[in-house]
């Protein structure tokens, strides 16, 4: 006949209560506890915990000691239900710690961390630092009343406009589809793409009047010499140049528009005429952080290029004179708006034209309130490890020139993004000028692209 658990603990007290002296000696001895110091939580197994589950009924534990009401006493002996959600969600979370690799494992009872977890093979190719890529274009507009420039001084305005595009690997809808695989693909888990690929923008589709785009304003008329020292002592410091992010929209026509050739009239000379921008060179850029920083101070974001037009016979004066590179790199800041005018020219705009963030993204990047640097406001300039920093008119950028060449490029980009770039511009470069205006919806006859071919228009 079954017994019950209050029947079999009476029995017990019977047993020991009848039993001779030396056998509950023996008794006591064999179930006597080693030791009451508990384990680690980081090395005690984690015991899922169930909503209104109830408690298991189980014999009497090692640990305890033994008393006339077990039931009671192996109740107590019990772990409560909240030491044991702690315990299972410090197990859960890892106890992280870093491996020598720097990837995160758990940390076990001697010190030591388990192997980390197995990555997807594409983990990492799309979201290793590039935070943006697309096609850039650069235009300079001739002074007022003439209608070519043909020199530096007869400039009016240096504009680049970046147009954001996916990677190519991601995007087959683009014109040719994805980039194209070999015949040595065949045991790749989901295609493995190649090194450097998530800088490759996708192709710029044609006669799309919309398309997302940010116009920036140069701050001098031609990009700086990386190669060249600065101001510092020795020359060792690096030229910088300004760039304000003047215009971000969908709508090419509008910016065909803007670019154009205008009229307006003066109080004091009447009529005034500018003539339309020109279309310099054309490439792709890619905008990558730099995850190898050991401290903050050290964390920099690049901006690289590559250019597919003008070609390297078309390469001429035009470029030379504007300092475009066939292929160049810069360390890519932004400038804290609440921040106030620096340099000795007290650079800078005014603070109604500057770009208006969102209080936690002054906090997050700056430090506004006092959590980074020591104004209030927080840092005077920050690097640029977030897309949405472009993405607002008047934000005010300092472009620092690291190095200009292919392999400069590849040096700033890493992991083989500057040569996949090189590699995709040179395929774009066989398209004709008037497939490239057509990428930007816009009329050669309205916007001159000669400079294309080498030539002052």
């Amino acid at each position: 006949m079954p017994t019950t658990r209050a029947q079999e603990a009476a029995e017990m007290r019977t047993l020991r209560t009848h039993a001779p002296a030396d056998d509950r000696k023996k008794h006591t001895a064999t179930t006597k506890p080693v030791s009451k110091a508990k384990k680690p939580a980081s090395t005690r197994k984690a015991v899922p915990v169930q909503k209104n589950a109830q408690p298991k009924e189980t014999a009497h534990a090692a640990g305890e000691k033994r008393e006339p009401d077990a039931e009671e006493k192996g109740a107590e002996a019990q772990e409560p239900p909240a030491k044991k959600v702690k315990t299972e969600e410090a197990v859960q979370e890892g106890q992280l710690g870093r491996t020598h690799d720097g990837s995160e494992g758990v940390e076990t009872e001697a010190g030591k961390q388990d192997e980390p977890s197995k990555r997807h093979p594409a983990e990492g190719s799309y979201q290793a630092g590039t935070i943006e890529r697309g096609h850039i274009y650069f235009f300079y507009r001739p002074k007022v009343e003439l209608e070519e420039a043909h020199s530096l001084d007869e400039v009016q305005r240096f504009y680049m406009l970046l147009v954001q595009r996916p990677p190519q690997f991601a995007a087959p809808d683009s014109k040719t589809g994805p980039i194209p695989r070999g015949d040595d693909d065949e045991g790749r888990e989901m295609n493995l793409i190649e090194s450097g690929a998530d800088a490759v923008p996708a192709l710029e589709p044609r006669d799309q009047s919309h398309k997302r785009f940010r116009l920036l304003v140069l701050g001098k008329k031609g990009l700086p010499n990386p190669e060249a020292g600065g101001g510092g002592k020795g020359g060792g410091r690096k030229q910088v140049f300004w760039a304000t992010v003047s215009t971000i929209g969908e709508d090419l026509k509008k910016l065909e528009d803007g670019l154009g050739p205008k009229e307006y009239e003066t109080k004091t000379r009447g009529t005034r005429h500018q003539a339309a921008a020109r279309l310099a060179a054309r490439g792709a850029y890619a905008i990558v952080k730099y995850e190898a920083a050991r401290t903050p101070s050290q964390k920099e974001t690049h901006f690289g290029y590559h250019l597919s037009h003008p070609d390297d016979e078309h390469f001429g004066d035009v470029q030379q004179t504007l300092g475009i590179h066939k292929a160049s790199s810069f360390v890519l800041q932004v400038k804290n708006p609440l921040a106030p005018p620096s340099g000795p020219g007290q650079v800078g705009l005014s603070k109604g034209r500057r770009a208006n963030y969102p209080e936690q993204l002054m906090k997050d990047v700056f430090g506004k309130g006092g959590s980074k640097g020591r104004e209030s406001y927080g840092l005077r300039f920050a690097s640029v490890e977030r897309q949405e920093l472009l993405d607002y008119e008047g934000a005010e950028l300092l472009f620092i020139a690291a190095r200009s060449g292919e392999q400069g490029l590849e040096t700033s980009l890493g992991e083989g993004r500057g040569h996949a770039l090189e590699q995709a511009e040179k395929d774009e470069s066989r398209e004709t000028i008037d497939e490239i205006m057509k990428e930007l919806a816009m009329s050669d006859g309205k916007i001159p692209a000669d400079p294309l071919e080498g030539n002052w228009a």
